[in-house]
């Protein structure tokens, strides 16, 4: 832990804050510059690349502080938590990056200030995590269609045209043969599918409610599984996720569980927090540890 030797805090009072260069683009240096202003008590890292986040959480628990804050997209935010989970910690958010799904899912306000001023008034609760092969998740996960999407999505489309560029990237997918997969559920019931979302929150992409009734803190995780394989059928479900009536589908079941498995003859990948963590098969479960976050009420 070479890189905190200089910062290692005398008590709990200093604040890490882990930030995602790649998260802000051009603007990453003066974005760093703001967080650092914001309080005496913050220390800032940046992260070098993909697993660092992570690493620089862990090295933190050792150091001794005692809030490690996300300044990132979900990616940046999913690397922290699997860092700090179970070790006594409170986590924090400071909103940046392509997505910030789980900052909407917190009602987190849109300023770093006001962000900020939520991390100093301290208010925290334990939420739920979910599992996805061994690998924490604070917000969603997916198998199939949405998986594919992040995984042929590039950075630099991400950066400059945002959740747009994953939309262009869907319309090519869903004109492919989609996968064939079976869930099974907590009942031992077979659903086939093309493709599943799982959630531990409401939200999906940002402003898109695709969970509704959704809650972080009730233990379950919330199931959809997409029946129907042909490409109009693929076409139809991403309208009518637009559109808020996804649920409303015939061929769309949903469910609440503990637990899940997903399998398939294809190679089909899975992301979790938006960002790509192997392939089918996947056991999904909620995790016994909470996560204490740091909330504006």
């Amino acid at each position: 832990m070479s890189q905190f030797l200089s910062h290692k805090p005398k008590n709990k009072e200093k604040v890490l804050v882990i930030h995602n260069p790649a998260a802000k683009g051009s603007k990453a240096e003066r974005f760093a510059g703001q967080i650092a202003k914001l309080s005496p008590r913050i220390v800032v890292i940046a992260t070098s690349g993909p697993g660092a986040a992570q690493r620089i959480a862990e090295e933190g628990v050792k150091a001794g502080f005692g809030t490690i804050v996300a300044a990132g997209g979900d990616g940046t935010i999913n690397e922290v938590v699997n860092g700090i989970v179970g070790r006594g910690v409170r986590f924090g958010l400071l909103p940046a990056g392509t997505m910030n799904v789980f900052a909407t899912e917190l009602g987190l306000p849109q300023s770093l200030e006001d962000c900020w001023d939520v991390i100093e008034a301290g208010h925290h609760r334990d939420v739920d995590l979910g599992i996805a092969n061994g690998r924490f998740f604070v917000q969603l996960a997916g198998v199939g269609l949405d998986a594919q999407v992040v995984k042929e999505t590039k950075p630099e489309d991400k950066r400059s045209f945002g959740p747009l560029s994953y939309l262009a990237v869907a319309a090519v997918v869903a004109g492919r043969k989609p996968p064939r997969l079976s869930v099974t559920n907590h009942l031992n019931e077979v659903i086939e599918g093309s493709f599943v979302m799982v959630g531990n929150g409401r939200y999906y992409g940002g402003p898109f409610e695709l969970f509704k009734g959704a809650t972080i803190y009730d233990g379950l995780l919330d199931v959809l599984v997409f029946q129907n394989l042909g490409f109009l059928d693929i076409v139809r479900y991403l309208q009518s996720i637009l559109f808020g009536t996804h649920a409303e589908l015939p061929d769309v079941v949903h469910f609440r569980t503990s637990h899940l498995h997903v399998s398939s003859s294809d190679d089909v990948p899975l992301e979790v927090d938006g960002e790509l963590h192997g392939t089918a098969p996947v056991d999904f479960s909620v995790s016994k540890q909470k996560l204490s976050v740091i909330l504006p009420f």
